[in-house]
């Protein structure tokens, strides 16, 4: 069991962007990487700070730090230095970029969408780029849920570090379902499932043993 710097998401309440910390750490389930049929149990930490400007979180499917401004109401803009696992899980690394993210609602329905393009600091991983959304589907008696889905888009050195064939555009799509419950007024209980599906480019690598895997994380946090 290794202790890795990324994660799954964790509370809908996050899309409420309010005033707390959650710290925290958790179990995750995973392929050893996507199209692996081999699994993985890592330690996991349980992120999320929202400073002026500064920021950290795991609340949008990897581990990232960095400065975001406020653009216009419910928009946000910023830059980040994420966490990016290896090449068939070997040698991890990090990543620069930037991002655009939108909450709002749609009747009593917390929306959140996420534009975030990622460069890793070893040029020849390549880029990729997420667009994510997430939406809230039930909200009460401590116990918050949603649902979110994930395009991720990469360019051609990604595919061929990673996957060792020379495309480029879409990488893979993923659904998922999220989750908390408040066990006291400062611990939270966490846990997402996701399903990613890889696309028909990448799922012709030869280290692909299967095209779709199953991510699942539970874990606890403190909430200052």
């Amino acid at each position: 069991m290794r202790l890795l710097l990324v994660v799954l998401l964790f509370p809908i309440a996050a899309l409420a962007q309010e005033d707390y910390t959650l710290l925290g750490a958790g179990l995750r389930t995973r392929p050893e990487f996507d199209g692996s049929k081999d699994r993985s149990v890592d330690v996991i930490p349980v992120v999320r700070y929202y400073g002026r400007p500064w920021f950290a979180r795991t609340t949008q499917g990897i581990l990232e730090g960095g400065a975001r401004w406020n653009a216009a109401r419910g928009f946000d803009v910023g830059v980040q230095l994420a966490y990016e696992p290896g090449p068939r899980d070997k040698d991890p690394g990090a990543s620069v970029g930037a991002h655009a993210e939108w909450d709002t609602n749609l009747g009593r329905v917390p929306l959140n969408f996420l534009a975030r393009a990622r460069q890793h600091v070893d040029p020849d991983r390549g880029s990729a780029a997420d667009f994510r959304a997430t939406a809230g589907v039930y909200g009460s008696h401590g116990i918050q849920a949603g649902v979110f889905g994930q395009v991720t888009v990469a360019s051609e050195r990604h595919f061929r570090t990673y996957y060792g064939v020379g495309d480029s555009g879409l990488l893979f799509t993923s659904l998922g379902l999220l989750g908390s419950y408040e066990l006291t007024q400062r611990w939270m209980l966490v846990g997402s499932t996701e399903v990613r599906r890889l696309s028909d480019d990448a799922a012709r690598s030869p280290f692909v043993s299967r095209r779709s895997g199953v991510y699942a994380s539970v874990g606890l946090g403190y909430r200052f």
